[in-house]
């Protein structure tokens, strides 16, 4: 058994690798950029937008090759680093290089040559120096570079508008895209024509990218000299100093919030597992029982009860039973019984833990205020699996009812539940455990839905706002661990295979 699940458990990385390597290549060939929908939104006007894609791929390198980001990131999830340690900051975030700036666009049209700043102010530090000055001096230059480099990108963008203008007045507008975006490999085998009315405006801002780019550049030379001086903590532990090293796997920033993905996931994973870890429990203790006495009164009237009010409840969506159970049991206007969103009260960090009473009137408690909050949202997530797993469980009992091994038992004089507790229902419990994988990761996905509508902030509202500002770390993330706890899940139902049935080896 033991080989067998340090085989199970190598073969995750492969696995692991295959879906993560999916999703990325799927994010990142999607139409459209991540930092299109973050700060700006679809209404910002395009140097703004320019500034903040610039400034995201300066950042966390989205300019490179797809395969290349993958591969950068699977260094950051790796506990095994290679290369020199990161360097990280006090909120988590590596600290990275500052990247080069590439030159303008058809620079040599308006400069005999490029700027190229070779002076940098900064020199290295002192020994007196403490770190927190230094960390402190990183800061102030990666600001100004910052700066400086938005003022390069608009000085960009004014340069590409007075391209565009020149283009068309050449009679090149196919060079021009509907966005305004310029095909400046495509203008250069035309040539610059001087005599035209648009040269001057495409000379004059020429002049001004050049002076942003060198000033730019200055600035990106100056972060790059204090970032080699090293002001912030290295990553995890040296093992060959430069060449081999180990730290505890970094999920990254997320893009929309700024935040540690592993803070954002620490602060919604424990709500999704609070209520799966409440409503599998429920699924199980009401389908099980009603499957085997659908089973022992086979074709009576409970038995066609039970399969009608379980089959019943599986047919209703549960989106349209999330939104009914808000807009009339929840809502005031109707019934009103129980919390439209959210967790727990508003004042709940007041509450005390158990209900009690306080000035002689009744305070529900932390405990009794998070359950009342989370009782439509449980009911909406449990009622759809009772059907399946209880058919499961009557199919899989009157196969067993059926069985030779049951006949003799009752010849034997075995008492009745002595045949179904310990022989009946123990032979049925694989096609259960089998349930029990598929239920699971059902479930996970069911959350998504109910903690949109009831307005919960878990793993399923997470990913779902993630999806929408396409914020890769944090999809990526999710997806590792939603693929983790599946195959998890598979393994421990091999495990319980070879528990329920001593046939089961697998060694």
């Amino acid at each position: 058994m033991l080989s067998y699940i340090v085989r199970r458990l190598l073969l995750m990385i492969p696995t692991l690798l295959g879906i993560t390597f999916l999703v990325f290549m799927l994010i990142a060939l999607s139409p459209g950029g991540i930092g299109a929908d973050l700060a700006f939104g679809g209404d910002a006007d395009a140097t703004n937008r320019a500034i903040q894609e610039a400034y995201l791929e300066d950042r966390y390198g989205l300019g490179d090759p797809a395969v290349m980001q993958y591969v950068r990131w699977l260094r950051r999830i790796s506990p095994i680093k290679f290369g020199t340690r990161d360097q990280i900051s006090g909120a988590g975030e590596i600290i990275s290089a500052p990247r080069t700036i590439e030159p303008p666009p058809l620079w040599e049209w308006y400069a005999d040559e490029l700027p190229d700043p070779d002076a940098v102010e900064f020199e290295g530090f002192a020994d007196d120096v403490d770190s927190d000055a230094r960390r402190q001096a990183y800061r102030e230059a990666e600001n100004r570079y910052v700066r400086r480099r938005a003022e390069f990108v608009a000085a960009r963008i004014g340069l590409r508008d007075a391209l565009a203008e020149y283009a068309r007045e050449i009679g090149r507008e196919d060079v021009v895209a509907g966005d305004g975006t310029v095909d400046f490999n495509a203008l250069q085998r035309f040539g610059k024509d001087p005599s035209t009315e648009s040269w001057d405006k495409v000379q004059a801002e020429g002049e001004k990218v050049l002076e942003a780019f060198e000033a730019a550049r200055s600035s990106q030379l100056e972060l790059g000299a204090i970032f080699a001086e090293r002001p912030f903590p290295e990553a995890g532990y040296g093992i060959i100093p430069g060449v081999l090293s180990v730290a505890a796997p970094d999920l990254g920033m997320s893009f929309s919030r700024s935040r540690p993905v592993s803070a954002l996931i620490a602060d919604a994973l424990p709500v999704t597992l609070m209520i799966n870890l409440i409503a599998f429990p429920i699924i199980y203790m009401i389908a099980i029982p009603s499957g085997m006495i659908a089973a022992l009164r086979r074709r009576s009237f409970i038995d066609v009860a039970i399969g009608v009010v379980l089959v019943g409840l599986w047919a209703i969506p549960i989106v349209w039973a999330g939104v009914l159970a808000v807009g009339f049991v929840a809502n005031e206007e109707f019934l009103g019984w129980f919390p439209v969103s959210g967790i727990g009260h508003r004042d709940a960090e007041t509450f005390t833990f158990l209900p009690t009473f306080v000035d002689g009137a009744f305070q529900r408690g932390v405990l009794l205020d998070t359950l009342w909050h989370l009782t439509l949202p449980i009911l909406c997530l449990v009622y759809g699996a009772f059907a399946v797993l209880s058919k499961q469980t009557r199919a899989a009992m009157l196969d067993n009812l059926n069985a030779d091994y049951v006949r003799t038992a009752k010849a034997k004089g075995v008492a009745s539940k002595d045949v179904i507790f310990k022989h009946v229902f123990r032979n049925s419990l694989l096609p259960l455990i089998t349930m029990f994988v598929m239920i699971f990761p059902a479930m996970l996905s069911g959350s998504v839905v109910i903690e949109q509508i009831f307005s919960i902030p878990g793993m399923g509202r997470l990913v779902i706002e993630a999806i929408n500002l396409r914020d890769r770390e944090v999809i990526l993330a999710v997806t590792l661990i939603i693929a983790a706890v599946n195959i998890f899940a598979l393994l421990l139902a091999d495990i319980l295979y070879a528990m329920a049935d001593p046939r089961i080896s697998y060694s």
